[in-house]
C-alpha cells in the first residue's frame, strides 16, 4: 500500500472489536516514531502504549462521557511530552508540532497493518497522567485508540457518530485552507 492510499484509508472509526496486541506490534509502531524528523534531532515525544486489561480500566474512568466506545479499545496510547524536550525559539514551542508527526506516522503505520488508531482530546488530563504515571511536568497531549474496525456500529454511538461511520464526514475545500504566495481574507 502506497503513502497515499494509507492516507486516504486511515480513519477515525469509533466502532471497534478486539486485535491482539502483542510487544512486536508495540515496537513496530514504535520504530516509526523513532524515524520521526524533529527539530534538531531532539525527538521530544513520549509514549504510554497501554494494553493491559487493568491499565485500560482505570483509564477507561478518565474519559469523557462521549467517549464511552473506547472500552472497546485493545490499546490506547498516551502521548506526551513537554516544551524543553525540543526546540524553543522565541515564542516557537517545537514540542508539539514534532511530537504530533511522530504520533501522525503511528497512526499511519497501524493503518496500513489494518487497524484504527483514533486520536481523542476528551480526557481528564490530571486523571489520566496520574493513572498512566506521567510526570506532572509532561503535557497529555492525546489519547491514541487503537483497535480494528468493526463492521457491525456500536450502538453506544451518537446519531452523528454513526453516520461518521458510514461515510467519511465532509472535507473543507482545498480552496478554503491553501493560499498562494501570500494569506488573504
Amino acid at each position: 500500500m502506497s503513502v497515499k492510499e494509507t492516507i486516504e484509508k486511515r480513519r477515525a472509526y469509533r466502532s471497534l472489536e478486539p486485535v491482539e496486541i502483542t510487544r512486536d506490534l508495540v515496537n513496530d509502531l514504535a520504530e516509526v516514531a523513532k524515524i520521526t524528523p524533529s527539530c534538531g534531532n531532539k525527538q521530544p515525544w513520549r509514549f504510554v502504549f497501554v494494553y493491559d486489561k487493568q491499565v485500560l480500566q482505570q483509564l477507561f474512568t478518565a474519559l469523557s462521557g462521549s467517549n464511552n466506545w473506547v472500552e472497546k479499545a485493545s490499546m490506547i496510547i498516551g502521548v506526551f511530552s513537554k516544551p524543553e524536550n525540543d526546540c524553543m525559539i522565541g515564542e516557537r514551542l517545537y514540542y508539539l508540532f514534532d511530537t504530533g508527526m511522530a504520533t501522525a506516522f503511528i497512526m499511519l503505520r497501524a493503518t496500513e497493518l489494518g487497524l484504527v488508531a483514533h486520536p481523542i482530546a476528551g480526557y481528564d488530563e490530571t486523571s489520566a497522567k496520574d493513572i498512566l504515571g506521567i510526570p506532572n511536568a509532561m503535557r497529555l497531549i492525546a489519547l491514541v485508540v487503537i483497535g480494528k474496525h468493526a463492521e457491525a456500529v456500536n450502538p453506544v454511538l451518537s446519531d452523528s457518530m454513526k453516520l461518521g461511520e458510514k461515510q467519511r464526514p465532509p472535507r473543507k475545500a482545498i480552496e478554503d485552507f491553501i493560499y498562494i504566495d501570500k494569506y488573504k481574507e
